[in-house]
Protein backbone atom coordinates (compact mmCIF):
# COMPACT_ATOMS: atom_id res chain seq x y z
CA UNK A 1 0.00 0.00 0.00
CA UNK A 2 1.29 3.55 -1.02
CA UNK A 3 1.91 6.12 1.87
CA UNK A 4 1.13 8.88 -0.13
CA UNK A 5 -2.42 8.93 -1.81
CA UNK A 6 -2.44 9.38 -5.66
CA UNK A 7 -3.72 12.79 -4.91
CA UNK A 8 -0.98 14.20 -3.72
CA UNK A 9 1.30 12.10 -5.65
CA UNK A 10 -0.01 14.08 -9.36
CA UNK A 11 -0.09 17.55 -8.14
CA UNK A 12 3.00 19.60 -9.51
CA UNK A 13 4.62 22.22 -6.93
CA UNK A 14 4.01 25.65 -7.55
CA UNK A 15 6.80 26.79 -9.74
CA UNK A 16 6.75 30.14 -8.86
CA UNK A 17 7.44 29.06 -5.06
CA UNK A 18 9.98 26.70 -5.92
CA UNK A 19 12.21 29.08 -7.97
CA UNK A 20 11.62 31.36 -4.87
CA UNK A 21 12.91 29.06 -2.74
CA UNK A 22 16.03 28.28 -4.91
CA UNK A 23 17.11 31.29 -5.20
CA UNK A 24 16.75 32.70 -1.53
CA UNK A 25 19.15 29.42 -0.74
CA UNK A 26 21.38 30.96 -2.96
CA UNK A 27 21.29 34.02 -1.58
CA UNK A 28 21.59 32.34 1.78
CA UNK A 29 24.75 30.88 0.74
CA UNK A 30 26.35 33.97 -0.16
CA UNK A 31 25.53 34.62 -4.22
CA UNK A 32 24.32 37.91 -4.87
CA UNK A 33 20.66 36.97 -6.97
CA UNK A 34 18.28 39.07 -8.85
CA UNK A 35 15.02 37.64 -8.60
CA UNK A 36 12.09 38.08 -11.12
CA UNK A 37 9.73 35.01 -9.21
CA UNK A 38 7.73 35.78 -6.90
CA UNK A 39 4.16 37.79 -7.73
CA UNK A 40 4.49 39.59 -4.74
CA UNK A 41 4.38 43.51 -4.06
CA UNK A 42 7.99 44.85 -2.95
CA UNK A 43 5.88 47.65 -1.16
CA UNK A 44 4.88 47.32 2.46
CA UNK A 45 1.21 47.01 3.58
CA UNK A 46 -0.09 50.68 3.75
CA UNK A 47 0.43 52.00 7.52
CA UNK A 48 -3.52 52.73 8.01
CA UNK A 49 -4.28 48.82 6.82
CA UNK A 50 -1.62 47.51 9.27
CA UNK A 51 -3.10 49.92 12.40
CA UNK A 52 -6.67 48.58 11.27
CA UNK A 53 -5.09 45.22 12.11
CA UNK A 54 -3.56 45.89 14.90
CA UNK A 55 -6.41 47.92 16.74
CA UNK A 56 -8.45 44.55 15.92
CA UNK A 57 -5.94 42.74 18.22
CA UNK A 58 -5.93 45.45 20.70
CA UNK A 59 -9.98 44.97 20.94
CA UNK A 60 -9.90 40.93 21.25
CA UNK A 61 -10.95 40.31 17.66
CA UNK A 62 -8.95 37.84 17.72
CA UNK A 63 -11.64 34.51 17.94
CA UNK A 64 -13.22 32.08 15.20
CA UNK A 65 -15.08 34.82 12.66
CA UNK A 66 -18.85 34.42 12.82
CA UNK A 67 -20.30 32.99 10.23
CA UNK A 68 -17.45 31.64 9.33
CA UNK A 69 -17.84 32.97 5.89
CA UNK A 70 -16.71 36.80 7.07
CA UNK A 71 -18.18 38.72 9.63
CA UNK A 72 -20.69 41.26 8.36
CA UNK A 73 -18.32 44.45 8.30
CA UNK A 74 -16.23 42.52 5.73
CA UNK A 75 -18.80 41.36 3.42
CA UNK A 76 -20.78 44.74 3.19
CA UNK A 77 -17.46 46.36 2.66
CA UNK A 78 -16.61 43.87 -0.48
CA UNK A 79 -20.61 45.02 -1.94
CA UNK A 80 -19.28 48.43 -1.53
CA UNK A 81 -16.08 48.21 -3.27
CA UNK A 82 -17.61 46.23 -6.14
CA UNK A 83 -20.31 48.58 -6.59
CA UNK A 84 -18.07 51.23 -6.42
CA UNK A 85 -14.81 50.11 -8.52
CA UNK A 86 -16.89 47.23 -11.03
CA UNK A 87 -20.73 48.86 -11.20
CA UNK A 88 -21.73 45.11 -8.99
CA UNK A 89 -24.74 44.65 -7.11
CA UNK A 90 -24.07 42.32 -4.53
CA UNK A 91 -25.88 41.67 -1.40
CA UNK A 92 -23.44 40.08 2.06
CA UNK A 93 -25.64 36.80 1.03
CA UNK A 94 -23.51 36.80 -2.29
CA UNK A 95 -20.32 37.30 -0.77
CA UNK A 96 -17.58 34.84 1.09
CA UNK A 97 -14.24 35.74 3.13
CA UNK A 98 -11.10 33.48 3.11
CA UNK A 99 -7.61 32.82 3.41
CA UNK A 100 -6.64 34.50 0.04
CA UNK A 101 -7.89 34.27 -3.09
CA UNK A 102 -6.22 31.00 -3.71
CA UNK A 103 -8.85 29.21 -1.43
CA UNK A 104 -11.61 31.20 -2.77
CA UNK A 105 -10.77 29.65 -6.40
CA UNK A 106 -9.87 26.18 -4.97
CA UNK A 107 -13.41 26.37 -2.67
CA UNK A 108 -15.24 27.37 -5.79
CA UNK A 109 -13.62 24.32 -7.73
CA UNK A 110 -15.05 21.86 -4.86
CA UNK A 111 -17.90 23.16 -4.80
CA UNK A 112 -18.75 23.07 -8.62
CA UNK A 113 -17.13 20.22 -10.52
CA UNK A 114 -17.87 16.51 -10.15
CA UNK A 115 -15.58 13.30 -12.13
CA UNK A 116 -14.73 14.40 -15.50
CA UNK A 117 -16.80 18.04 -15.66
CA UNK A 118 -14.36 20.24 -17.82
CA UNK A 119 -12.95 22.99 -17.12
CA UNK A 120 -11.69 25.74 -19.97
CA UNK A 121 -8.34 27.44 -18.77
CA UNK A 122 -6.60 29.28 -20.65
CA UNK A 123 -3.23 29.58 -21.71
CA UNK A 124 -0.84 30.81 -20.66
CA UNK A 125 -2.62 29.98 -17.07
CA UNK A 126 -1.72 30.67 -13.28
CA UNK A 127 0.11 27.76 -12.35
CA UNK A 128 -2.86 26.81 -9.43
CA UNK A 129 -5.77 26.27 -11.83
CA UNK A 130 -4.87 23.14 -13.41
CA UNK A 131 -3.71 21.71 -10.11
CA UNK A 132 -7.08 23.09 -8.59
CA UNK A 133 -8.92 21.45 -11.01
CA UNK A 134 -7.37 18.22 -10.73
CA UNK A 135 -7.81 18.22 -7.02
CA UNK A 136 -11.63 18.70 -7.29
CA UNK A 137 -11.62 15.60 -10.48
CA UNK A 138 -11.98 17.67 -12.92
CA UNK A 139 -11.01 17.37 -15.97
CA UNK A 140 -8.92 20.91 -17.73
CA UNK A 141 -9.46 22.10 -21.05
CA UNK A 142 -6.26 24.04 -22.68
CA UNK A 143 -7.19 26.57 -25.23
CA UNK A 144 -4.17 28.44 -25.99
CA UNK A 145 -4.23 32.18 -26.68
CA UNK A 146 -1.95 33.36 -29.82
CA UNK A 147 1.00 35.57 -28.97
CA UNK A 148 0.02 38.00 -32.14
CA UNK A 149 -3.44 38.16 -30.44
CA UNK A 150 -1.37 39.27 -27.35
CA UNK A 151 -2.09 36.10 -26.00
CA UNK A 152 -5.80 36.55 -25.45
CA UNK A 153 -8.50 34.37 -26.48
CA UNK A 154 -11.20 34.63 -28.95
CA UNK A 155 -14.99 33.88 -28.56
CA UNK A 156 -14.42 31.25 -31.29
CA UNK A 157 -11.84 29.51 -29.90
CA UNK A 158 -13.35 29.21 -26.56
CA UNK A 159 -16.77 28.21 -28.73
CA UNK A 160 -15.05 26.01 -30.06
CA UNK A 161 -13.85 24.00 -26.58
CA UNK A 162 -17.39 23.78 -25.13
CA UNK A 163 -18.66 20.27 -24.61
CA UNK A 164 -21.79 18.82 -23.41
CA UNK A 165 -19.08 18.28 -19.81
CA UNK A 166 -17.88 21.57 -19.83
CA UNK A 167 -18.83 23.00 -16.23
CA UNK A 168 -16.22 25.99 -15.70
CA UNK A 169 -14.62 28.96 -17.63
CA UNK A 170 -11.68 30.40 -16.11
CA UNK A 171 -11.13 34.29 -16.84
CA UNK A 172 -7.99 36.20 -15.79
CA UNK A 173 -7.74 39.43 -16.59
CA UNK A 174 -5.30 41.58 -16.40
CA UNK A 175 -3.21 38.57 -16.58
CA UNK A 176 -1.28 36.13 -14.64
CA UNK A 177 1.18 35.03 -15.85
CA UNK A 178 0.74 37.55 -19.01
CA UNK A 179 0.30 40.92 -18.07
CA UNK A 180 -2.21 41.32 -20.56
CA UNK A 181 -5.78 42.88 -20.05
CA UNK A 182 -8.97 41.89 -22.30
CA UNK A 183 -10.74 45.46 -23.30
CA UNK A 184 -14.22 45.71 -22.61
CA UNK A 185 -15.31 45.13 -26.45
CA UNK A 186 -13.42 41.58 -26.15
CA UNK A 187 -14.87 41.08 -22.70
CA UNK A 188 -18.54 42.02 -23.80
CA UNK A 189 -17.75 39.61 -27.54
CA UNK A 190 -16.71 36.38 -25.26
CA UNK A 191 -20.14 37.26 -22.81
CA UNK A 192 -22.25 37.74 -25.56
CA UNK A 193 -21.16 33.91 -26.84
CA UNK A 194 -21.54 32.51 -23.28
CA UNK A 195 -25.67 33.20 -23.70
CA UNK A 196 -25.58 30.44 -25.62
CA UNK A 197 -23.83 27.89 -23.53
CA UNK A 198 -26.34 28.86 -20.33
CA UNK A 199 -24.50 25.39 -18.22
CA UNK A 200 -21.10 27.28 -18.69
CA UNK A 201 -19.99 29.07 -15.07
CA UNK A 202 -17.60 31.62 -14.98
CA UNK A 203 -14.94 32.09 -12.36
CA UNK A 204 -13.53 35.63 -13.06
CA UNK A 205 -9.99 36.20 -11.46
CA UNK A 206 -9.53 40.06 -11.11
CA UNK A 207 -7.44 39.83 -8.79
CA UNK A 208 -5.28 42.75 -10.55
CA UNK A 209 -7.92 44.97 -11.87
CA UNK A 210 -6.50 47.69 -9.58
CA UNK A 211 -3.26 47.34 -11.36
CA UNK A 212 -3.74 48.60 -14.80
CA UNK A 213 -1.69 50.77 -17.02
CA UNK A 214 -3.67 52.19 -20.25
CA UNK A 215 -6.59 54.71 -20.09
CA UNK A 216 -8.63 51.84 -21.07
CA UNK A 217 -11.71 50.99 -18.70
CA UNK A 218 -11.55 48.12 -16.97
CA UNK A 219 -15.15 45.90 -17.16
CA UNK A 220 -15.91 43.03 -14.60
CA UNK A 221 -17.46 39.63 -16.55
CA UNK A 222 -20.11 39.79 -14.20
CA UNK A 223 -21.01 43.00 -15.43
CA UNK A 224 -21.65 42.45 -19.36
CA UNK A 225 -24.91 41.47 -19.03
CA UNK A 226 -27.27 39.90 -16.76
CA UNK A 227 -27.74 36.34 -17.75
CA UNK A 228 -23.73 36.46 -17.17
CA UNK A 229 -24.33 37.90 -13.70
CA UNK A 230 -26.46 35.30 -12.48
CA UNK A 231 -23.38 32.58 -13.30
CA UNK A 232 -20.47 33.94 -13.14
CA UNK A 233 -18.42 34.12 -9.61
CA UNK A 234 -16.34 37.24 -9.28
CA UNK A 235 -12.51 36.64 -7.63
CA UNK A 236 -10.33 39.12 -5.66
CA UNK A 237 -8.35 39.70 -2.12
CA UNK A 238 -6.40 42.23 -0.62
CA UNK A 239 -3.21 40.54 -1.49
CA UNK A 240 -2.23 42.53 -5.17
CA UNK A 241 -3.55 46.07 -4.95
CA UNK A 242 -3.07 46.25 -0.78
CA UNK A 243 0.16 44.54 -0.67
CA UNK A 244 -1.30 42.37 1.34
CA UNK A 245 -0.08 38.64 0.26
CA UNK A 246 0.66 37.74 4.11
CA UNK A 247 -2.25 38.81 5.40
CA UNK A 248 -4.32 35.84 3.63
CA UNK A 249 -7.40 38.03 2.98
CA UNK A 250 -9.57 37.06 -0.02
CA UNK A 251 -13.07 37.42 -1.61
CA UNK A 252 -15.68 35.89 -3.59
CA UNK A 253 -18.97 37.56 -4.73
CA UNK A 254 -21.61 35.15 -6.79
CA UNK A 255 -24.64 33.62 -6.41
CA UNK A 256 -26.47 32.74 -2.97
CA UNK A 257 -26.25 28.99 -4.03
CA UNK A 258 -22.67 28.61 -4.95
CA UNK A 259 -21.06 31.29 -1.93
CA UNK A 260 -23.49 28.72 0.40
CA UNK A 261 -21.42 25.64 -1.11
CA UNK A 262 -18.43 26.96 -1.03
CA UNK A 263 -19.06 28.15 2.95
CA UNK A 264 -19.95 24.74 3.75
CA UNK A 265 -16.77 23.16 2.34
CA UNK A 266 -14.74 26.21 4.37
CA UNK A 267 -16.41 25.50 7.58
CA UNK A 268 -14.65 21.93 7.15
CA UNK A 269 -11.82 22.53 6.61
CA UNK A 270 -9.97 26.27 7.24
CA UNK A 271 -12.95 27.84 9.78
CA UNK A 272 -12.73 31.05 7.53
CA UNK A 273 -9.48 33.27 7.63
CA UNK A 274 -7.95 35.31 10.56
CA UNK A 275 -11.30 38.04 12.03
CA UNK A 276 -8.58 41.10 12.51
CA UNK A 277 -7.24 40.53 8.94
CA UNK A 278 -11.26 40.94 7.70
CA UNK A 279 -11.20 43.78 10.06
CA UNK A 280 -7.76 45.37 7.82
CA UNK A 281 -9.65 44.61 5.09
CA UNK A 282 -12.51 46.85 5.76
CA UNK A 283 -10.37 49.66 6.13
CA UNK A 284 -8.70 48.36 3.16
CA UNK A 285 -11.40 48.69 0.65
CA UNK A 286 -12.78 51.64 2.40
CA UNK A 287 -10.40 53.79 3.21
CA UNK A 288 -8.34 56.07 1.60
CA UNK A 289 -7.28 54.49 -1.94
CA UNK A 290 -4.14 57.06 -2.58
CA UNK A 291 -2.05 54.22 -1.51
CA UNK A 292 -3.31 51.67 -4.15
CA UNK A 293 -2.55 54.92 -6.86
CA UNK A 294 0.91 55.28 -5.98
CA UNK A 295 1.79 52.02 -6.16
CA UNK A 296 0.52 51.72 -9.60
CA UNK A 297 2.16 54.33 -10.92
CA UNK A 298 5.23 52.88 -9.96
CA UNK A 299 4.36 49.64 -11.40
CA UNK A 300 3.13 51.29 -14.61
CA UNK A 301 6.81 52.92 -14.88
CA UNK A 302 8.78 49.21 -14.28
CA UNK A 303 6.15 47.76 -16.50
CA UNK A 304 7.26 50.04 -19.63
CA UNK A 305 10.86 50.27 -18.31
CA UNK A 306 11.02 46.26 -18.69
CA UNK A 307 8.90 46.08 -21.40
CA UNK A 308 11.61 48.15 -23.29
CA UNK A 309 14.55 46.57 -22.30
CA UNK A 310 13.59 43.21 -22.85
CA UNK A 311 12.56 43.82 -26.41
CA UNK A 312 16.12 45.25 -27.08
CA UNK A 313 17.95 42.28 -25.76
CA UNK A 314 18.63 39.18 -28.41
CA UNK A 315 16.30 36.44 -29.49
CA UNK A 316 13.57 38.40 -27.21
CA UNK A 317 10.13 38.92 -27.91
CA UNK A 318 7.83 40.79 -25.34
CA UNK A 319 3.74 41.53 -25.52
CA UNK A 320 3.41 44.96 -23.64
CA UNK A 321 2.24 44.41 -20.14
CA UNK A 322 -0.79 46.29 -19.53
CA UNK A 323 -1.80 45.22 -15.87
CA UNK A 324 -0.59 42.79 -13.14
CA UNK A 325 2.99 43.03 -12.67
CA UNK A 326 4.47 40.66 -15.07
CA UNK A 327 6.63 40.57 -18.61
CA UNK A 328 6.36 37.38 -20.15
CA UNK A 329 8.90 37.51 -22.76
CA UNK A 330 9.07 34.80 -25.63
CA UNK A 331 12.97 33.88 -24.78
CA UNK A 332 12.67 31.16 -27.53
CA UNK A 333 15.19 32.47 -30.14
CA UNK A 334 17.79 32.94 -27.68
CA UNK A 335 17.10 28.62 -27.02
CA UNK A 336 20.01 28.02 -29.42
CA UNK A 337 22.39 30.45 -28.21
CA UNK A 338 22.73 29.13 -25.11
CA UNK A 339 22.40 25.70 -25.80
CA UNK A 340 18.94 24.85 -24.61
CA UNK A 341 15.41 23.67 -26.26
CA UNK A 342 13.23 24.53 -23.26
CA UNK A 343 12.38 27.11 -20.46
CA UNK A 344 13.18 25.03 -18.08
CA UNK A 345 16.81 25.08 -19.44
CA UNK A 346 16.86 28.62 -19.92
CA UNK A 347 15.65 29.55 -16.38
CA UNK A 348 18.21 27.07 -15.18
CA UNK A 349 21.08 28.57 -17.00
CA UNK A 350 19.98 32.26 -16.09
CA UNK A 351 19.94 31.59 -12.25
CA UNK A 352 23.60 29.33 -12.11
CA UNK A 353 25.10 31.25 -14.48
CA UNK A 354 23.64 35.16 -14.27
CA UNK A 355 22.49 34.67 -11.08
CA UNK A 356 18.75 35.53 -12.57
CA UNK A 357 16.11 34.12 -11.42
CA UNK A 358 12.79 33.84 -13.70
CA UNK A 359 10.21 31.12 -13.93
CA UNK A 360 10.21 29.26 -17.05
CA UNK A 361 6.85 28.92 -19.22
CA UNK A 362 6.48 25.71 -18.74
CA UNK A 363 4.50 26.27 -15.07
CA UNK A 364 1.87 28.56 -17.25
CA UNK A 365 1.85 26.26 -20.39
CA UNK A 366 4.07 28.36 -22.55
CA UNK A 367 7.33 26.82 -22.56
CA UNK A 368 8.80 29.48 -25.24
CA UNK A 369 8.18 31.97 -22.62
CA UNK A 370 9.41 33.01 -19.11
CA UNK A 371 7.76 34.93 -16.84
CA UNK A 372 9.51 38.22 -14.95
CA UNK A 373 7.93 40.02 -12.01
CA UNK A 374 8.37 43.89 -11.90
CA UNK A 375 7.27 43.92 -7.95
CA UNK A 376 10.31 44.45 -6.96
CA UNK A 377 13.06 48.08 -7.19
CA UNK A 378 14.21 49.57 -10.31
CA UNK A 379 17.65 49.34 -9.23
CA UNK A 380 17.51 45.65 -8.65
CA UNK A 381 14.97 45.52 -12.37
CA UNK A 382 18.20 46.85 -14.06
CA UNK A 383 20.69 45.03 -12.27
CA UNK A 384 18.83 41.60 -13.48
CA UNK A 385 18.06 42.57 -16.79
CA UNK A 386 21.90 43.94 -17.02
CA UNK A 387 22.80 40.60 -16.70
CA UNK A 388 20.29 38.94 -18.96
CA UNK A 389 21.52 41.31 -21.86
CA UNK A 390 25.11 40.00 -21.12
CA UNK A 391 23.93 36.75 -21.10
CA UNK A 392 22.30 36.50 -24.32
CA UNK A 393 24.77 38.60 -26.25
Amino acid sequence: MALISLRAQQLEESATLAVTAKAAKMKADGLDVVSFGAGEPDFDTPEHIKQAGIDAIKKGMTKYAKPASGIAPAKEAVCQRLKRENSLEYTPQQVILSVGGKEALFLAMMALLDPDDEVIIPVPYWVSYPEMAKLAQGKSVFVEGREENGFKLTPDQIAAAITPKTKLLVFNSPSNPGGFTYSPDEVKAIADMLVDHPRVIVLADEMYDRLLYTDEAYLSFAATRPEIYERTLTFNAGSKAYAMTGWRIGYTAGPVEIIKAMAKIQSQTTSGTATFCQHALVTALSGDQGCVEQMRQEFARRAEHMWKRLNAMSGVTCIRPTGAFYAFPNVSGAFAKLGVDNSLDFATKALEQAHVAVVPGSAFGADNNVRLSFATSMEQIDKGLDRLEKLLA
